[in-house]
């Protein structure tokens, strides 16, 4: 499928930050390699701070070889499947690179999902463990039987906490319900336990760089959840684009605010792997609700923040909003939903910090456009551009393949290093949105003379009414001009 006109042009280039590519020169390093060069970059610097406990990226090597060897212990071979069912907490990071160590898959979920859905995603992806919080200790024993799992391991929030927080825990954690007893059963392991019990010796295991890291499971644009099979090349290649993009950034020098959970990609590529990757600190955030956002701004100073919608529009409704200090943060990020441009404004009168907004999704590992920091460039209410090695274009939302001219609306439709594999075990699915390299994202988009591109609205959100295309995201951007409405919804009713 050929580009034409315009997006064959590629306009979007002149609005490049000074210093970033067009094209990258990638180097070919898995992502487990990556926290191994950075663990002897900067052994001693700190990589995870957790309510205050702090764990260098020497000592974070440490556990990961640790329960790499253990998942070893466990049967685990390369090519296997290990599902990860936890928060920001620093077991979470731990395992997903122990994992990755020993060429297995990691399996990231949504500690939030009903059992059915749980069950759904641990028997598509066949997982062979589970690593999970005692809180969901005794549910996930319930479950295991109607599963693959053999083996499970659970961490708590009290395993990795600062004096006197670590000395107060056990006597208050239960009753605040954030500690759980687990039942005595077969095969299930405390990961302290685990951790003591194996030492530093995983096998070396000769890890492609193509090989799939993990199934991410979406809904995608089609379907019921599917787990999308990203590689080690997408992963650190989009590692690399982030650093190319933010080149005023350098290795060992910055902290980053862990509250994108880390089971969806973009918390997981963004704030996890990009800070490995950069040598960076990491503020865990568990539960990224206002409170312990501006809580966890205001004690560790975080100084690059990506965030999604809601927890700008929750922090800006919160009343510790004007005690808290966000000069620290130099640079703001929001992805995975259009940000109201009223909420920017707002946002940024508050604060002092700039927000520039992103675009992408799961089967994209995730970013594929972002507006530039520096020199102006920002346009507020548009995703940006697409980053380094990445083609954009907008095409008919009937024929799929016509070139919109700039300003009309269709498909964005997206390729570059970061995208999927596939699904895994959909090759329908697959070649439903991954066409000749292109992934039909299902987002309605336009393009400007200059190469930004503003998303409208979902493709099955749309609405049609009296012959006419209504977008719930124009009557949402109306309600955000009330200075009493926090958040919008908008939908379509069928007529009666």
């Amino acid at each position: 499928m050929a580009q034409t006109g315009i997006y064959q042009s590629k306009p979007w280039l002149k609005s490049y930050e000074k210093g970033v590519p067009e094209t990258l020169k990638y180097e070919e390093i898995c992502m487990p390699d990556i926290l191994d060069r950075t663990a002897k970059q900067f052994p001693d610097n700190t990589a995870l701070i957790f309510q205050g406990y702090k764990q260098s990226f020497k000592e974070l090597k440490d556990m990961v070889d640790r329960f790499a060897t253990c998942l070893t212990a466990f049967g685990v071979k390369q090519g296997d499947a290990v599902a990860l069912l936890l928060p920001n907490v620093i077991p979470c990071v731990a395992a997903n690179f122990a994992v990755l160590k020993i060429g297995a898959i990691v399996v990231m979920n949504n500690p939030l999902y009903s059992d059915a859905e749980l069950e759904h995603q641990f028997n598509d992806s066949g997982a062979k463990v589970l690593v999970t919080l005692d809180l969901l200790g005794n549910r996930m024993i319930d479950l295991r039987p109607k599963t693959k799992i053999k083996q499970i391991v659970y961490t708590s929030i009290g395993d990795y906490l600062p004096f006197p927080k670590s000395l107060l825990f056990p006597l208050v954690g239960k009753k605040k319900k954030l500690a759980a007893d687990v039942k005595p059963a077969p095969d299930v392991f405390k990961w302290k336990d685990c951790i003591a019990k194996y030492g530093a010796t995983p096998p070396a295991v000769k890890i492609g760089f193509t090989d799939v890291a993990m199934y991410q499971y979406t809904g995608g644009t089609t379907g019921v959840s599917k787990g999308v099979m990203l590689t080690h090349s997408n992963l650190s290649k989009h590692t690399q684009l982030a650093q190319a993009w933010f080149p005023k950034f350098t290795k060992g020098t910055e902290i980053m605010l862990g509250a994108l959970p880390y089971f969806h990609v973009f918390g997981l590529s963004v704030s996890m792997n990009f800070a490995i990757y950069m040598g960076w600190a990491q503020v865990l955030v568990p539960r990224p609700q206002p409170e312990p956002l501006l809580e966890a701004i205001g004690k560790f100073r975080p100084t690059f923040a990506p965030l999604v919608p809601t927890m700008y529009i929750g922090m800006l409704a919160h009343p510790n909003l004007k005690k808290t200090d966000m000069s620290c943060i130099k640079g703001a990020f929001s992805g995975s939903a259009p940000l109201p441009v009223e909420v920017i404004h707002d946002f940024e009168k508050a604060t002092g910090a700039v927000i520039v907004e992103g675009f992408g999704m799961t089967e994209t590992s995730p970013v594929t456009h972002i507006n530039p920091f520096a020199g102006g460039a920002r346009k507020v209410g548009s995703v940006g551009v697409p980053v380094s090695d990445t083609e954009a274009r907008i095409v008919d939302l009937e024929d799929g393949v016509t070139d919109m001219p700039v300003g009309e609306r269709g498909e964005l439709i997206v390729r570059g290093p970061q995208i999927m594999l596939g699904y895994k075990g959909k090759p329908e699915e697959t070649a439903n949105t991954l066409k000749d390299g292109w992934i039909y994202t299902g987002d309605i988009a336009t393009m400007d003379e200059d190469g930004y591109f503003y998303i409208v609205d979902r493709k099955k959100d749309m609405i049609i009414s009296g012959g006419y295309n209504v977008y719930p995201r124009d009557i949402d951007e109306v309600y955000y001009e009330h200075p009493k409405v926090q958040e919008a919804c908008s939908i379509g009713i069928p007529d009666a």
